[in-house]
Formats: structure tokens, C-alpha cells, sequence
């Protein structure tokens, strides 16, 4: 036996029968995972534990098939095994702020919960002592680390950590468009569909509140404000929504409407 399947067991529990879409129901992988289990690295089989059989498991479960746009984000998302490599939708706003050298990864989870009265987005507000973004109103997410052997294995490691989400609550569906940031990274939102049993523990040192805005209300052009400002010499455009008690605005509103530019192009 190699020291690299020592490292990952295998998820076997022992139940080995196929159900009628040829995954086993004991360990949720394929025919053809479970014969080139032997053949992975321990990259492979880490992601293959940690994103794709809970994502699997989680969409068995049903309220997968809760959210109304679930076949639309999947028609116009980069799909999951092709992680987008554009420098950023937003590159000719921010071309002149950048920061000299290489950007920065980062990958945020645009989590959407369906619920009765339609679909939330999970939001958070950062705790006012963070030296970055203190008080602002974000997606769970942050830097991509080495360790992390995904955007999404990222995301998910950030939302676990930030709002106590775990992998079996969350099912990835893909990217939008990379965005970036004039702190100098490059920012990959991973969209999720979110258990409606999941219930937020904020992390009190980096998250002071952890809250849902109806996707529909997001959505809304109406509901998106554009202003303009003059930095740095010249014109720029700041986005925000302006929800009851929040102020949404900055990259995260910018993601929002890459959202929504995408739905729209779906109709």
C-alpha cells in the first residue's frame, strides 16, 4: 500500500449498492470513481471528500431542487471544472488603482437559500475591529491559501470558518465572472445553493452578523443605485443597495450585478 492512499481512506462504508444513476448509495461515488480511487493523488481524493461527494449528498437530500433558479445559474455559470481565468469583468474601472506584481486569489461563496416566501442570498457584516473592510457588508470568503486545493475547497473553508457552514450544506454550482479588487486580488464568487436547515454561527472575530436579502430584491435594477465620484482623476462608478439596516455596496453589489447581467442574458 502507498503512503498516498494511507494518507485519504477511502469513504467505503461498506453498503456497495448502485442506484439506478450508477452511484453507490453507501459512499455517494461513481462506478468510475470508485475504480480510479487507487489511481488519485491526495489532491484528487481530498476534493473528490470535501466538495464533490458532499455536493452529491446534499442534492440527494431534495431541497436542491427548492430553488427556482436552479436550472438557469447552471446554464450560465463557468461550470465547476473549469475555473474561469479572465483578469477580472471590471479591469478597465480599476486598470490605473491596481497594486504593482502578481494579484492575489480569492474565491467568496455567493450562498442562495431556498425558502417558502422565495430564494435569500446570505449575507454577512464584518466586525468594525477588521483592519480591512471593518463594518462592511460581504460574501463569506477570503484568500486562496495553499492548503486549499480549490477555489471552491477555499470557499468553503472561508464560509465553515467565517458562519460555521459545513460542506454538507452547501452544493456549488459554479463561478461568475472573476472581479477585482483595488486591495489587488482577484476575487472568484463560487454560487451555491444553501440547506434551508442551515442555521449561521457568526465567527465573533471577523463576522458581527450574518443576514439573508431576498434574491429577488438583489435582482431588481431599480433596487441597485449608481453613483458616480471622482478619484484619483477621474470618474468612477460606485455601486450599493440600499437594504433596511445594511449598506450593500462596493464588490459585493458588483458581484451582484454580474449576477444579474448573466440571468438576464438567460430570459
Amino acid at each position: 500500500m502507498n503512503s498516498a492512499y494511507r494518507a485519504v481512506l477511502s469513504p467505503c462504508i461498506g453498503v456497495c449498492n448502485l442506484s439506478s444513476d450508477g452511484v453507490c448509495e453507501g459512499c455517494m461515488r461513481t462506478v468510475a470513481e470508485i475504480a480510479g480511487w487507487s489511481q488519485m493523488n491526495d489532491e484528487q481524493r481530498l476534493h473528490l471528500m470535501d466538495v464533490v461527494l458532499p455536493g452529491r449528498e446534499t442534492e440527494r437530500a431534495g431541497w436542491f431542487q427548492q430553488l427556482p433558479e436552479h436550472t438557469r445559474l447552471q446554464s450560465i455559470l463557468h461550470p465547476l471544472d473549469t475555473v474561469p481565468e479572465s483578469p477580472g469583468w471590471n479591469i478597465d474601472e480599476l486598470s490605473d488603482l491596481l497594486p504593482p506584481g502578481p494579484l492575489a486569489e480569492a474565491a467568496v461563496l455567493l450562498g442562495l437559500v431556498p425558502r417558502p416566501q422565495g430564494t435569500q442570498v446570505i449575507l454577512t457584516r464584518r466586525t468594525d475591529t477588521l483592519r480591512h473592510h471593518g463594518g462592511q457588508v460581504s460574501f463569506p470568503g477570503g484568500r486562496v491559501e495553499p492548503s486549499d486545493i480549490s477555489v471552491v475547497a477555499a470557499a468553503l473553508r472561508e464560509s465553515r470558518e467565517e458562519i460555521a457552514l459545513q460542506a454538507g450544506d452547501a452544493l456549488p454550482l459554479g463561478y461568475l465572472d472573476p472581479f477585482l479588487t483595488i486591495s489587488g486580488f482577484r476575487v472568484i464568487p463560487v454560487v451555491a445553493v444553501i440547506s434551508p436547515d442551515f442555521v449561521a454561527t457568526p465567527s465573533p472575530d471577523e463576522v458581527a452578523e450574518v443576514f439573508e436579502v431576498p434574491l429577488s430584491y438583489l435582482m431588481a435594477p431599480e433596487n441597485l443605485r449608481r453613483q458616480q465620484m471622482d478619484y484619483r482623476g477621474r470618474s468612477r462608478q460606485v455601486l450599493e443597495f440600499a437594504w433596511p439596516g445594511q449598506r450593500i455596496w462596493g464588490a459585493t453589489a458588483s458581484v451582484l450585478l454580474n449576477l444579474r447581467q448573466k440571468l438576464e442574458t438567460s430570459r
